[in-house]
């Protein structure tokens, strides 16, 4: 894009004394200046549609430069707009996340200071309500389950109602103190008295299960998260 600027100086040629051939406008030098028009025409963006090559850069302080964030009008928009409408996007305390690159944000989107977030760890929502998410960035849970403490209870019963033993034998009689001598025999079942076993019982509880190692985690995909600081 150029500018027309005068080849002749018609103005001191008006100055010069009559009869002066240098007074005399020429037709090489109306020609020069209609060409110095046309190449200054020429390359001069039109009112509609134009079309601009290199770096168009808009004047200091027009309404592109000084529109709002909010602004939804027609007005032409500089990257310093832009910037700072995305820059909107993700306040201080903005949570960004990437789900394949790692790059920091800082360098994707040309603004703000930003610190890896979450390592490890799930989101959930605030819960005024809930001692657990009460205060923002609050943490907690275990990546290995816990057992709930508890105990287990075993009785075992040994019952003996109690027995006895008997045997089978003969018992003689010589002599009696109120009768003459005498010879007598006879059989009988002579039973022991009734005792009891002394039982011992052993008791074992069987436990099953697996370890409870990375054992709490839901389900879950892996993504690149961080924080804007400033």
């Amino acid at each position: 894009m150029s500018d027309y600027t005068k080849s002749t100086n018609f103005a001191t040629k008006d100055n010069l004394s009559s009869g002066n051939p240098l007074k005399i406008v020429k037709g090489t030098e109306i020609d020069t200046e209609f060409n110095n028009i046309a190449t200054a025409i020429a390359t001069k963006a039109d009112l509609a549609s134009p079309t601009l090559t290199g770096t168009p850069t808009l004047p200091t302080g027009t309404i592109a430069t000084t529109q709002s964030a909010g602004n939804n009008t027609t007005a032409l928009a500089t990257t310093a707009f832009v910037q700072a409408a995305i820059a909107t996007l993700y306040p201080v305390g903005s949570i960004y996340i990437n789900a394949t690159s790692s790059t920091n944000p800082a360098t994707l989107l040309g603004f703000g200071t930003w610190t890896a977030f979450g390592a490890g760890r799930v989101m959930v929502g605030f819960d005024a309500g809930n001692a657990l998410f009460d205060t923002a960035e609050e943490t907690g849970g275990s990546a290995d389950a816990i057992t709930v403490s508890h105990t287990h209870t075993a009785t075992t019963t040994s019952t003996d109602s109690g027995h006895s033993h008997s045997d089978t034998g003969s018992q003689q009689t010589f002599g009696s103190t109120s009768g003459p001598d005498s010879n007598q025999q006879w059989g009988g079942t002579h039973n022991t008295g009734t005792g009891f076993a002394s039982i011992t019982s052993t008791t074992t509880v069987a436990s099953a299960g697996s370890s409870g190692t990375n054992a709490n985690y839901q389900p879950y995909i892996t993504v690149y998260m961080w924080k804007r600081a400033s």
